[in-house]
């Protein structure tokens, strides 16, 4: 049967009616590729999480690094805006007690390694921290001003509830479902162990801790990676959370020089540039070898 001009507008306007009520669905034609979540650390502690050390004192290399990963990885620290991954400004006190312009923490190098092993990942580090405060006092999720007074903190900063408040201040950027939490860094000790009172409860307070952090932010099984610090009771009780809680591990710490756990530090106890660059590489090797077990 040969097409009439009429025939052949009639079937085109018929096939247009049809694909205006019923158009083709991209996502039945293709199947979409998942969308990579932006994988979360935390990062707390006192002033060895903040960092000391001069990054005046990266090497070429070091800054060669950064600048290839600084884009996909991402730093929120103390309330600052969220910007590429960076040493970041010190105070005025720290800058003249400790002639830099530019500080860095375990944060730099734990970054700048974990986006060279995921080159395909978004990072997002979220920091707050703050020195000489005790996980009795200030960090304490069950803050009371009975205990802090044992540390000199009771008109100090309640900074567990500062530091949910910052994780779920930061995340509100997000969509809930474009970021994972995936661990947590500890830094902190050396206040504690300064306290008899303090070091005595070290153990069982960094248990309530641990068991917090997972209960506010909803993850039963939040990685948790603490550095060891301090000494006698306080690192006992960082040894027995490691023991006990499932998916906590201690990376441990030696005053020998010869020692692999060795960290070069400065006189007055604060990690060095180089000191803080190898506790960064570890806490990336120690992530990654948790999850591996994990599995």
């Amino acid at each position: 049967m040969k097409l009439t001009t009429h025939m052949v507008r009639v079937i085109f306007l018929f096939c247009l009616h049809l694909l205006i009520m019923y158009p083709v669905r991209p996502d039945i034609m293709q199947k979409s590729k998942p969308v990579k979540k932006i994988k979360v650390f935390l990062l707390a502690g006192q002033s060895n999480m903040e960092g000391r050390a001069n990054a005046n004192k990266l090497l070429p290399l070091d800054l060669e690094r950064l600048s290839k990963v600084k884009e996909r990885v991402q730093l929120a620290f103390n309330n600052e805006p969220i910007c590429p991954l960076k040493a970041v400004k010190p105070s005025a006190e720290i800058a003249e007690i400790y002639k830099c312009e530019l500080i860095f923490g375990p944060e730099l190098f734990f970054g700048i390694a974990l986006s060279e092993a995921w080159p395909e990942e978004k990072i997002l580090l979220i920091k707050l921290s703050e020195g000489s405060t005790s996980l009795h006092g200030s960090w304490h999720p069950e803050w009371s001003e009975d205990k802090a007074a044992l540390v000199g903190e009771e008109n100090g900063p309640k900074l567990y509830r500062a530091l949910i408040d910052y994780i779920d201040q930061t995340l509100s950027e997000y969509k809930i479902d474009e970021y994972e939490i995936c661990a947590m860094l500890w830094v902190q000790g050396e206040t504690d162990a300064g306290n008899k009172i303090a070091a005595a409860a070290y153990g069982q307070n960094l248990q309530q801790f641990i068991n917090h952090i997972r209960k506010d932010l909803e993850i039963d099984t939040l990685p948790f990676l603490l550095f060891q610090v301090g000494h006698g009771k306080v690192v006992e009780g960082m040894m027995k959370a490691a023991q006990l809680i499932p998916y906590v591990t201690l990376i441990s710490q030696s005053l020998e020089p010869t020692s692999a756990d060795f960290y070069p530090k400065m006189e007055n106890g604060h990690y060095n540039h180089e000191g803080m660059k190898k506790l960064g590489q570890r806490f990336m090797e120690t992530f990654l070898n948790s999850i591996s077990d994990a599995r």
